[in-house]
């Protein structure tokens, strides 16, 4: 994703800054999806597998990323207390 997009984009609620999604954070998204146990913060259940995602630097929610563009609606984000196994971010 262009840097500069990046330096610009933040959770549409709380304005906290995002970074990208690692693969450790991708993985624990997917694996909570094909369990079925991932919602959005409307509650609701999210199908499709993250190729790429926004994370925000508070590790708090995580944003979708289709075709290169982030999906940044506050209905989309995903809280990421619901998931136990969460990793630390870089």
């Amino acid at each position: 994703m262009d840097k500069r997009l990046l330096d610009i984009l933040c959770c549409p609620v709380s304005k906290t800054p995002v970074r990208p999604a690692n693969a450790a954070e991708l993985d624990a998204l997917n694996r909570a999806i094909d369990a079925g146990q991932l919602d959005t913060v409307a509650g609701a259940g999210v199908k499709t597998h993250f190729a790429e995602a926004l994370v925000t630097v508070d590790r708090k929610v995580v944003y979708r990323v289709d075709d290169g563009i982030p999906v940044m609606l506050p209905e989309e984000g995903v809280g990421t207390a619901q998931l136990a196994d969460f990793p630390a971010g870089t």
